[in-house]
C-alpha cells in the first residue's frame, strides 16, 4: 500500500515497516517498529518507574515524528499497563505513515488498541483518557515548537536522519528543544538513533549533555543526551573527545566546517571539564 510520498514494506526479519519512496529511508529498520520502539524510548529511559514514581503529575514526552506512532503508542502501552499519568506531544508534518500503518492491522498489530485514539488524533487533533493525554502539532516542528510546553521530561528525537532532514539536527534546532526541557528534578532526556559525531556535536553546541545510548539490532550505540550531566550513566568523555578531535567529521550537522568559536565552545564544553 502506498499513501503519498510513503509505502508499507516488509523487513527481512518480517515485520512490517514504512519508508519514504522518493529516498527510501526505512521508519525503524532495526530489527521490527515495536521492538526498537519499546528497547529505545520506553526501556531505556525506565518509564515505567517514572509513571508510578510520579502519580499525581504528568510524565510530558515530546515524540518528535509521529511516523506510525510505533513510539507513542509504545509509551500509551506502558501507561496502560502501569498507571500513572502521561501527556504525549507529537509533532508531524506528513500523517501519510500512520494512516498506512492503521489501514494494515496484521503488520503493525500493537496499534490495534489505539486504533481510535489515533484516528481521533488525525481528526481533532487530541485524543485523552483517564490519566492520558495525548495531543497532535501537525506541520513543522520546529514552527510548531514555538507552541508545545516548556517543561518536557522526555524527548524521542525521531525523524528522519540529517542526510534527509538536515535542519532538525543543527546546534540551533537542538538549542530550541533544548529550551522547552525540563531543568529541576531530574532534568530532561532525549533519545535518538543516531550515533553519528556531527549530531552529538551539534547535541553539545545545542545546549545538551550527551552520552551514549542502548544498542539496537543494526546499531552498537545510539545517543541519550540530558539537560543534567550528573543524570547521565554513560557520558562522553575525553576518549570520545580525542577521538572527535582525529575525525574527519568535526563539524556539526548543518556547516561543512568548524568554526574556530565551535571548536573551543566544544573543548571548553562543561561536560569534559
Amino acid at each position: 500500500m502506498r499513501d503519498g510520498d510513503f509505502e508499507l514494506i516488509t523487513l527481512r526479519s518480517g515485520s512490517r515497516a514504512v519508508r519514504h519512496v522518493v529516498h527510501g529511508e526505512v521508519m525503524h529498520p532495526a530489527g521490527g517498529p515495536w521492538q526498537e520502539a519499546n528497547r529505545l524510548y520506553v526501556e531505556q529511559p525506565q518509564l515505567a518507574q517514572r509513571l508510578m514514581q510520579q502519580p499525581d503529575a504528568p510524565v510530558r514526552i515530546f515524540d518528535v515524528g509521529l511516523g506510525a506512532a510505533t513510539n507513542a503508542v509504545a509509551a500509551l502501552t506502558c501507561a496502560k499497563t502501569f498507571g500513572g499519568q502521561l501527556e504525549i506531544h507529537s509533532f508531524e508534518l506528513d500523517l501519510a505513515p500512520l494512516r498506512l500503518a492503521l489501514r494494515d492491522t496484521e503488520g503493525f498489530p500493537f496499534l490495534t488498541p489505539f486504533h481510535q485514539a489515533a484516528q481521533a488524533l488525525m481528526t481533532h487533533g487530541e485524543w485523552s483518557a483517564p490519566g492520558i493525554r495525548w495531543v497532535l502539532h501537525h506541520g513543522d516542528f520546529l514552527s510548531c515548537l514555538s507552541h508545545a510546553p516548556h517543561d518536557a521530561e522526555l524527548v524521542f528525537y525521531d525523524p528522519f536522519s540529517p542526510q534527509h532532514n538536515a535542519e532538525l539536527w543543527t546546534p540551533s534546532a537542538f538549542s530550541q528543544v533544548r529550551s522547552h526541557c525540563k531543568s529541576d528534578g531530574n532534568g530532561a532526556l532525549l533519545i535518538t538513533y543516531s550515533a553519528a559525531t556531527p549530531m552529538r556535536v551539534s547535541l553539545l553546541l545545542g545546549g545538551f549533555f550527551v552520552g551514549a545510548g542502548a544498542s539496537t539490532g543494526t546499531k552498537q550505540e545510539t545517543t541519550v543526551a540530558q539537560t543534567m550531566c550528573e543524570r547521565l550513566v554513560h557520558p562522553l568523555g575525553a576518549r570520545w573527545l580525542s577521538r572527535w578531535e582525529r575525525s574527519s567529521a568535526r563539524a556539526p550537522i548543518g556547516q561543512a566546517t568548524l568554526s574556530d568559536e565551535d571548536e573551543a565552545a566544544v573543548r571548553s564544553h562543561p561536560q569534559f571539564s
